[in-house]
Order: structure tokens, then sequence, then C-alpha cells
């Protein structure tokens, strides 16, 4: 069996094989990442065929700087960040930056959603993070949804770590508001 045929639990590992030429290694970090960064660009840009060139050109970048990668961070983070500074670059190519800087309106109210059936509910999120603004949902996305750490998702959008915890209270609060505002519609409704 040749080496690049053996799989790894170590992306790190991964990273420097695939800094050898090891295209073996560079797939199995394309399988093991590539859902996550897709729909975190997705996300970010609401747009599906942005989102796939954002990862299909994280994973170039992957392949081209992979002889450089110091594990300072963990693979997951590092690919995170590459692919949210490929998607800030294409919304300032786009003149849609505006849309995704944070925006604080909006009262909270203290009254929670009913129930409802769980189809209902994931749409309902789905449409309460694609209305967050851009950092928010970010930084909902990668700590939340990517499990990344605070530090981790702090180092993604190039913030510091207070700023992440600001961006998550605001984006918390937002979501409560939206799923409110939602819950009450439905349960006026016919």
């Amino acid at each position: 069996m040749a080496h690049s045929e053996l799989p790894s639990d170590d992306d790190a590992e991964l990273v420097q094989r695939v800094g050898r030429g090891d295209a073996g290694a560079y797939r199995t970090l394309v399988v093991r990442h590539g859902a996550n960064l897709e729909r975190f660009a997705k996300r970010l840009l609401r747009d599906e065929a942005e989102a796939e060139d954002v990862v299909q050109e994280t994973f170039l970048r992957l392949w081209q700087r992979a002889a450089e990668y110091r594990p300072a961070a963990r693979v997951g983070t590092w690919l995170h960040s590459i692919a949210y500074h490929l998607a800030i670059d294409r919304l300032r190519a786009t003149k849609r930056l505006d849309a995704f800087e944070d925006d604080d309106g909006g009262a909270v109210s203290a009254r929670q959603p009913s129930l409802l059936d769980e189809k209902r509910r994931v749409e309902l999120l789905d449409a309460a993070l694609a209305a967050l603004p851009g950092r928010q949902g970010a930084a909902v996305t990668l700590v939340h949804l990517h499990g990344l750490s605070g530090a981790e998702a702090a180092e993604v959008l190039g913030i510091g770590l207070e700023a992440l915890e600001s961006l998550l209270a605001r984006a918390r609060r937002a979501l409560k508001s939206f799923l409110s505002q939602h819950a009450e519609h439905q349960d006026h409704a016919p």
C-alpha cells in the first residue's frame, strides 16, 4: 500500500503530506472539510455558485501553500480562515460588503417561539441565520454549527475574542427576536 493510501486522523500530518505532493492526503482533506466549508461559504455569500468557487479556491490554496503551513491553528480553522477571506474579497468586489457589516437594530422580544414541526423549525432557523448581518452569521455558523472554539472563530474572522463574543451576543438576540416574531405569525395564522 502506498503512503498516500494510508488514512490519517491528524489533519496537520495530512497537510504536510500534501506539501510533499501527496494527492491522496489532499483528497482526504477535501472530503473531511469540504462540506463544512461549503455550508460556511453559502451562509456568508448567500449564493451557491459563489460558495462553490470559494471552496475550490480554498482547496487550491491548500494545495499551493501546504508546504508553508505551520500548525499554529487547527487545519479546519486555517481552511475556514482562507474561505472567510476569499468570501470577503468577493463581497468587496461585488460591493455587497456593506450588507455584511453588523447592524444592532431591533428590539428583543422575551416571548419564545411556539412548538413547530421539525421541518418548519429547520426552515425557520435557516431563514433566521440568513437574516443575520454577515459577520454575526459567520460567528454563529463557526461556533455553533461548525464547532470551532471562540478563539478559533475569532482567528478565522480576524477579530479579538471580545469582539467575537459581542457578535455572538448580538446574533443570539437577533435570532431570538426573529424566531419570536415568526412564531407569533404562526400562532395567528388560520
